[in-house]
């Protein structure tokens, strides 16, 4: 089940950024009126791909996501790949507001902007896949997570098994 979780999660995530790396092209293309802008080209070819392909295949990316971390991995790349993935899913949210403006032909934005932010999803995607293929438990000098389920010596020190807990001392009495 873990392997085609797994597998689920990778399929749907290559389609999510197929769309991410695409989407910018269209607008790019719209904007300097080339053939792809005809708007009975753009419109639907733009809404099938942001609607019907890259929102689904997120959805599906981040809720096998989310399944799988139930496995319990451990360690700073998750926190970080989850800090990276929230990003992707800003910019996924920014291009579907950028496809609404375009939609209602109020362009903000020059062609080289497109270009610029065309790059963003392959930014994030190098992170996700390194993060996720180094896995390192521990960031700079911060200690890496708990292993296992801790003892209860680890927890409270001087208990031991079946003892009670130590008085309590406070200051200044």
């Amino acid at each position: 089940m873990y392997f085609w979780l797994k597998v689920v999660h990778i399929l749907a995530m290559t389609v999510w950024f197929s769309g991410l790396f695409f989407l910018p092209r269209l607008f790019v293309a719209r904007h300097r009126r080339e053939i792809d802008a005809d708007p009975t080209y753009w419109n639907p070819v733009t809404n099938v791909l942001f609607f019907r392909v890259m929102t689904p295949a997120a959805l599906l990316t981040i809720t096998a996501g989310g399944i799988l971390i139930a496995w319990n991995p451990a360690g700073a790349w998750l926190v970080l790949k989850l800090v990276v993935v929230a990003a992707a899913v800003l910019l996924h949210l920014y291009f579907g507001l950028l496809l609404y403006e375009l939609g209602h032909d109020r362009d903000h934005h020059g062609p080289t902007f497109y270009r610029v932010i065309g790059w963003v999803p392959l930014l994030l995607l190098l992170l996700i896949a390194g993060l996720t293929g180094a896995k390192p438990l521990t960031l700079g000098n911060l200690p890496a997570p708990p292993s296992g389920a801790a003892d209860a010596e680890e927890l409270v020190p001087g208990l031991e098994e079946g003892g009670e807990l130590p008085p309590l001392e406070l200051p200044g009495s």
